[in-house]
């Protein structure tokens, strides 16, 4: 059962909470405040369009003033039509000829009227062809913003479900909220135009009131309206973890990788009642706000219906009585039924792009993510290459984001130039977070790491990157060719076909290479391409290891680089390791403990800490834990071996 809804964990999400005026002297501040951040973040809108394309800008307002002029002059070309045809009708009845002069008159008019009939359409045309170019150009702007900040964010973040919040509300809103805040800014700007100059219009009519009959009407929709729409807003983004959560269980039902569990375990119509029971709590919360909003503007229609059918009467009348011309009731009523429809159309666009310019701050927000993994001055070092490092751990302490537990605690320990290292101990031990603090992907709660005598956050973080050649236990598997795949090792390394082939040899990843239908261009992963092919886990960690030798490192960093090969291919990839971890410091973490007999120096870690430290010989010596491990893990394979031969 998925967790009752509630308030969202997301802390940062309470500082959209403007306080709300007290008494009325704190009134003044509190609007101030809104219209600030309102305007903000409008203009942060203005400046993404604008880096995308300046001519996107440019064409939106020639198209919004188009927009807003055009219907007034074709109303007005259509009244003095009337009035003409109107008139010559009253020639007509009366016996006498139309005139040349009235007849070209009459066909000027309808010219002039077809004419702004035909520009309305260009103008929609040409403004639908805009929005279609700018929305695919200003949603790729904002993705690849989102992308290029998301490669600088620390690790940790990744760790922290607010972030994902603030990633699933910014990613949300990417493919389209820009534009179309854009495209209801200019629509508003195009309403302004067309309601000034059926106001001036309206400036003849009697009673004079009518146009402000009209616009006061309007009031409470507009409040209605944006209060809706903050209400709305707020909804959306306090329960992101509710969409998360159905976006989860949708997709793992049809996730390749576990689809075999899923059919296995029979776990599709749980996941499917979870999706279910999650989307009618969400469900639920919308349908109030929907069935509460849409009542208000059922009302509010009937009102300002009831008010304009009352006001076209007295128009009626007037025109009636001889006061007013036929073609000016079109005129008029035109202009009140449009001054109604502009009011209430600016009231919902401009409670559209409030709501659009508080959906944005999901963007902005997550684009001002901090960075605390960075280089600590100015002028940061840049490490040594192609020479032996020196790497000292100095009290080192870590715990997670969000968590009070230590996974590492109060850690010290050297690694000299050229020393081969094995880190042992237990799953949870610490021996990956380990990794990630001397790679530098996590920065020490306490304490300092030491690269060559100095503080490792001195460096240039993409320098420091890459003096490490790492297999990581969760290794990459990228939809992409062979080639590709061992490319990445080092993508900014002119590729050669020599260099690619080689790095496959040493990994031994180049005997199934070669019965692969196309080779080292041979797509993997059935994602994009017809004739993908699928790799078992075994040449998936082949490829992951001929990355690292294809990487031209100075720390090799192996995290499990075996675990998923058997005996003799692992026994294969040692032997490559002896000859490509020459001259170089190299850490592997290993719970085959065979490979810790050909250490340097071997570090135990348990629960976070450093227990013990030494040589094979000299820890098996001591009985401690090393020993204990060891001495368990060949009983048993001892006892294997006595099996198979007695079988």
């Amino acid at each position: 059962m998925p967790p009752p809804m509630g308030p969202h964990p997301f802390k940062e999400l309470e500082k959209l909470k403007e306080p709300k005026p007290k008494n009325i002297k704190e009134v003044p501040g509190y609007l101030k405040r809104l219209f600030g951040k309102f305007f903000s973040r409008l203009f942060y809108i203005f400046r993404l369009v604008w880096e995308t394309r300046p001519w996107i800008l440019i064409a939106k307002v020639l198209l919004a003033v188009c927009s807003g002029l055009l219907p007034v002059g074709q109303a007005y070309a259509g009244s003095l039509l009337l009035n003409e045809l109107a008139a010559a009708y009253t020639v007509a009845v009366s016996g006498n000829a139309l005139a040349d002069a009235a007849w070209s008159s009459i066909v000027g008019l309808l010219v002039l009227q077809f004419v702004c009939i035909f520009a309305i359409s260009l103008t929609n045309s040409i403004n639908n062809l805009v929005t279609n170019m700018a929305g695919e150009l200003v949603a790729n702007h904002v993705r690849t913003k989102i992308m290029y900040k998301a490669r600088e964010i620390d690790m940790a973040s990744f760790d922290k479900p607010d972030f994902y919040a603030k990633l699933e509300n910014a990613t949300r809103e990417a493919n389209h909220r820009p534009l179309q805040i854009l495209g209801s800014f200019f629509s508003i700007f195009s309403t302004v135009i067309t309601l000034v100059s059926y106001l001036i219009i309206l400036a003849n009519v009697r009673p004079r009131w009518a146009s402000l009959l009209v616009i006061a009407l309007s009031i409470p929709g507009a409040v209605f309206n944006f209060v809706y729409r903050r209400k709305n807003f707020r909804f959306m983004r306090f329960h992101s973890k509710e969409r998360r959560q159905m976006s989860y269980y949708a997709d793992i039902v049809t996730n390749k990788d576990v689809v075999k569990e899923i059919r296995m375990f029979g776990l599709a119509d749980t996941f499917l009642q979870r999706y279910r029971e999650v989307f009618k709590q969400y469900f639920a919360g919308l349908r109030t706000l929907f069935l509460k909003e849409g009542g208000w503007n059922i009302s509010l229609a009937f009102v300002s219906g009831a008010a304009n059918c009352v006001l076209f009467l007295i128009i009626a009348k007037q025109v009636f009585a001889g006061e007013i011309e036929i073609g000016n009731y079109s005129l008029y009523t035109g202009a009140l039924n449009g001054v109604a429809t502009g009011i209430a159309g600016l009231i919902s666009t401009s409670a559209t792009v409030y709501e659009g310019t508080l959906f944005i701050d999901n963007l902005i927000t997550f684009m001002q993510e901090k960075r605390t993994v960075r280089a600590m001055s100015q002028t940061p070092l840049e490490p040594a290459r192609h020479v032996g490092h020196r790497i000292e751990f100095c009290n080192v302490s870590f715990r997670y984001p969000g968590t009070n537990r230590d996974v590492i605690k109060n850690m010290s320990f050297v690694l000299e130039p050229g020393d081969t290292v094995v880190l042992v101990g237990l799953n949870g031990a610490g021996k990956t977070t380990l990794i990630k603090l001397l790679t530098r992907l996590y920065d020490p709660t306490e304490g300092v790491i030491l690269l060559d005598g100095h503080d490792i956050r001195e460096y240039d973080v993409e320098k420091l990157y890459r003096i490490f050649g790492i297999i990581f236990q969760d290794f990459g598997k990228y939809a992409v060719s062979v080639r590709d795949n061992i490319g990445f090792g080092q993508v900014d390394k002119e590729h050669t076909e020599q260099d690619i082939v080689t790095a496959a040899k040493q990994s031994s990843a180049d005997v199934f290479i070669g019965n692969l239908p196309n080779g080292y261009d041979t797509p993997l992963m059935r994602y994009f391409e017809d004739n993908g092919t699928e790799l078992s886990i075994g040449q998936w960690q082949k490829l992951s290891i001929a990355r690292a030798f294809y990487s031209d490192s100075d720390i090799l960093i192996l995290d499990e680089p075996t675990a998923s090969l058997d005996a003799i291919a692992e026994q294969e990839i040692y032997n490559q390791f002896d000859t490509l971890r020459k001259d170089k410091t190299t850490l592997f973490v290993s719970h085959r403990l065979s490979s810790a007999t050909v250490a340097d120096k071997i570090l135990v870690i348990e629960n976070g800490e450093l227990i013990e430290e030494g040589s094979h010989t000299e820890l098996m010596a001591a009985g401690g834990r090393y020993c204990e491990l060891f001495s368990t893990q060949a009983k048993r394979y001892l006892a294997e071996e006595t099996k198979e031969q007695t079988t």
